[in-house]
């Protein structure tokens, strides 16, 4: 199921389901620093990065597996993720988006934080937001610093910070 976009404007209760559906056929983009802490746990990145070319940049994806298009840290029989504590940017971020601009989205309005204006969103078809007995209250203030931290992270990786990373691993 793809993102259905839902305004994410006050707290909510989110609780994981291991419905699998997030960590299967999605593009998952890695920043170096979410390569690095993910090789210190003693995984190769030969194993778990492919490339993206995207007009001139190259992207760094996270791999997944050919016969269900899961990701590759992802336990199929379980739900959960094997690298869950070291787990990319980007993940720490799903059910929910960040935009620089609004999407069309009925009920949408800005959020303001750190001089940026944000639209916040959450995966309507997420079944653990709003569960029923949430583990944890996520906040928009928490989205928007993981959204503007991914988007500083991102516009730092490259093709020349890998290879220096590789040298240094």
């Amino acid at each position: 199921m793809r993102f259905k976009p839902k305004p994410f404007t006050e707290p909510v209760g989110f609780r994981c389901l291991y419905c699998l559906d997030c960590c299967r056929g999605r593009h998952v983009y890695l920043t170096l620093k979410d390569i690095e802490r993910i090789a210190r746990t003693g995984k190769d990145p030969q194993d778990f990065v492919t490339f993206s070319i995207e007009g001139e940049k190259i992207r760094f994806v996270l791999s997944v597996r050919e016969w269900d298009l899961g990701c590759v840290f992802h336990d199929p029989e379980t739900g959960k993720c094997t690298i869950h504590k070291a787990r990319p940017l980007i993940c720490r971020i799903y059910p929910f988006m960040v935009s620089k601009k609004p999407l069309g989205v009925e009920g949408e309005k800005s959020f303001e934080y750190r001089g940026e204006r944000l639209w916040l969103y959450y995966d309507e078809s997420c079944p653990g937001v709003n569960a029923e007995e949430p583990e944890t209250t996520i906040t928009p203030e928490e989205i928007a610093e993981l959204g503007l931290e991914f988007e500083k992270e991102l516009e730092e990786t490259d093709m020349d910070g890998l290879a220096e990373l590789l040298e240094r691993l």
